[in-house]
């Protein structure tokens, strides 16, 4: 069952008071989950039944996604300030220093996390930031393209099409490799948090500069990529294993960018793995 808790937090425009919606299963050390861009804390519902039997999992709605109210007015969604907003929930709810496991830009704050030793290690699956130019602008309108379609829809048409597996397919190919396992709710319900999304636009706007450029010695991290991943492309994950040479580079044979519905059992073992 989701919660929801309210902290205070430093930003660039001083201390507001950040609400984080979350869901808190398993046991054993913590592992803290982050979805991607437009998406919600359900991305995980696939892998957290085999992680809680060795974790305690916390999977977040990021502020202005999913179930999480956005940022107040005039704080930006940068690295600068999200990160320390992750930090301050986990303060807020009683854990220190978990494991963390992020997909696209929950990578990117993963990684964020992981430079700044707030964290036990780093699993990043497909993580963003190691774009060129071409490939970061190729992302952003694929992803703007993908938020224009669900807010095009009408709720009935979602639901039609998420009862098929060719609707599905229509409505999630972009992110997923196998779009037929998703379940019909699951791909109607992040349809509508794409759709719904207060953050989406913001944090694309400050994602144009964005480049992760820093090794994380000391740290267990690894970075993992679909093999069939169509909005990040595989070979930024090599651009990652030469910025942080520390790290293991794990390919994700058949899945796609958000690969925690094409292979489960795969992901869990691979943020186990790096968490152990």
């Amino acid at each position: 069952m989701a919660s929801t808790v309210s902290f205070s937090v430093d930003t660039p425009r001083g201390p507001r008071t950040v609400s984080v919606a979350y869901e808190r299963s398993g046991s054993g050390e913590p592992l803290l989950l982050l979805h991607g861009i437009g998406h919600h804390r359900q991305a995980w519902d696939p892998v957290i039944p085999i992680l809680a039997v060795e974790r305690e999992v916390i999977a977040v709605d990021l502020p202005g996604f999913g179930a999480s109210p956005a940022l107040p007015d005039g704080v930006p969604y940068d690295l600068a300030t999200v990160a320390p907003v992750l930090i301050g929930f986990c303060e807020a709810i009683g854990v220190d220093r978990p494991h963390v496991a992020g997909n696209s830009l929950g990578g990117l704050l993963a990684l964020e996390l992981g430079r700044t030793k707030a964290v036990r290690s780093v699993t990043a699956l497909s993580p963003a930031g190691f774009w060129t130019e071409r490939e970061r602008v190729y992302a952003f309108g694929t992803l703007r393209a993908m938020r224009l379609a669900a807010e095009s829809m009408p709720l009935p048409l979602i639901e039609r099409l998420s009862r098929t597996a060719a609707g599905r397919t229509a409505l999630t190919s972009t992110i997923y490799a196998r779009p037929g396992r998703r379940s019909p709710a699951a791909a109607a319900s992040e349809t509508l948090a794409l759709r719904g999304a207060t953050g989406f636009h913001q944090t694309l706007a400050v994602g144009r500069n964005v480049l992760f450029t820093d090794d994380i010695p000391g740290l267990p991290v690894t970075i993992a990529w679909g093999g069939r991943d169509r909005l990040l492309l595989r070979r930024q994950g090599v651009r990652a294993k030469q910025t942080l040479p520390g790290a293991r580079l794990v390919r994700l044979p058949g899945c796609g960018h958000v690969p925690m519905n094409d292979d489960p059992a795969l992901v869990a073992r691979v943020i186990l793995d790096t968490s152990r």
